[in-house]
Order: structure tokens, then sequence, then C-alpha cells
């Protein structure tokens, strides 16, 4: 059987971590968890190596960085594990319930059913996003229609952050040519999978706001990603995307 894992990048999420573990160890069809912690002074890994030894050492792992080192490198991290342990679904996901462990079957059969990249958008079927200030979620859908707009990508989330990739997506893209490790990470890998050609599905979903713990959304992250998506275009022209033979 094709094996499936989530990739969870934590920092401070004692409150969410083990109920998202076991809400996603709940589901109906089986996910192992890559948790990505980066060195949460709150006990996040101490939660997850607790629950590693409840019988889920074959379906939990961990890895330990030292420090804050950016989304985009715990994910790309998370990719290369994933490679190395043989694994066909490769899933993005938040720690802290903004995004459905339900949904994770539906990405997983988006995948199953022709895509190469399945996205958990926000803005496929109108704003689905609970909880936010307007001010943030017009800056989350205006940023969307931004970046559509400077890189020519037809999708309505392109921000998102909830995914599944097929594992030959992650084989053919260069991870160690992935320039970017804050959100703007999102864009340059669903601009790198549109560009290689690989097909894109957008399956709408429910975004609810964290009840628990703090966001690490701030201002200048979406200030990287406006002058990094301008960066990535005019790069853009002189990289080949061909994908690997």
């Amino acid at each position: 059987m094709e094996k499936s894992l989530v990739i969870i990048p934590t920092y401070n999420e004692k409150e969410n971590i083990e109920k998202m573990i076991r809400a996603i160890f709940s589901l109906s069809r089986e996910f192992h968890i890559l948790i990505i912690d980066d060195g949460s002074p709150d006990g996040t890994a101490d939660i997850v190596k607790i629950l590693q030894k409840k019988d889920n050492q074959n379906r939990l792992f961990l890895i330990q960085r030292t420090a804050k080192l950016g989304l985009g490198t715990a994910y790309i991290t998370g990719f290369k594990w994933a490679l190395e342990n043989n694994y066909a679904f490769i899933f993005e996901m938040d720690a802290d319930f903004s995004h459905n462990p339900e949904d994770l079957i539906r990405l997983h059969d988006a995948c199953l059913n022709g895509a190469d990249l399945a996205i958990g958008s926000r803005y496929k079927s109108g704003v689905n996003v609970v909880n936010w200030p307007m001010g943030r979620v017009l800056m989350s859908y205006f940023a969307s229609k931004y970046v559509r707009m400077v890189t020519g990508m037809k999708i309505n989330d392109t921000t998102a952050g909830f995914k599944c990739y097929r594992r030959c997506v992650l084989e053919a893209i260069d991870l160690d040519r992935i320039k970017f490790r804050g959100y703007a990470f999102q864009i340059e890998m669903k601009f790198t999978t549109w560009k290689m050609g690989f097909c894109i599905i957008e399956v709408p979903i429910i975004f609810t706001e964290r009840q628990e713990g703090a966001s690490k959304m701030t201002g200048g992250i979406f200030n990287e990603a406006f002058w990094g998506v301008l960066t990535m275009k005019t790069r853009s022209f002189f990289h080949s995307y061909k994908r690997k033979e």
C-alpha cells in the first residue's frame, strides 16, 4: 500500500499538538505524521515523544531543530525525509486546527484521482475563512490575487499551506534551489510545480483561525511575499523548469 505522510512544523504548540495527532490517527484512512519542531521552549517536542511511546513508534516521527529556522526549511527537511522513507503522498499541514484533519482525506482523494498537487483552498468557492478580522481576510485574499497577476498561475489560493503532493512532484523539483524560507516558500513551491507542468487541483476547504496558542503571522510575512514574488518571477526568466528524466 502506498504510504501517506503529514508534515507538521511546530513552534510552541503544546495546546494543540496532542489533539491534532490524535485527530489524524482517528481518521478512517492511515496517515503517518512527521513533526518538525524548531526548539519550542514550551515542551511541544516532549509531548510528541510521550505519544511516540504509546504504540505510535512506527507512524509518529519527530525531527528536533535547535532554533526557528524558517517554515520553508522545515518543509524541505520533511520532504527529503519523506522521499528517503518511500512515502507516495506528502502533506503539509498546520498544527493549530486552522486546517481540518478530516480534509486530509479529500486532498488524498484528489491526488488519487489525477492531481499531482492538491491544494486546500480558502478561495476556490468564495471566501471560506472563519474568525479572521476583516483586514486580514482582505490582505490574504488580495495577496493571492496579486500573486496570480504577477505569475500567471490559475490558482485561487496561492498562499495556501494545506497541501498534498504526489511523490513525483517533490522528486522532480530541486529542493535545494528553493530560495524562500518564510511564507513566500508556499508561493514558490506552487509556482515551481506549475511551471514544471504538473496537474494542480484546488479542493475547497473552510479555514478556521486557531483557538489556542499564538499566531505566527506578522506584517513582515506579507511584505516578504510581496517583494519575493517579483524576484521569483524575474528569476524564472533565466531558469529552466524542464523535468528531470
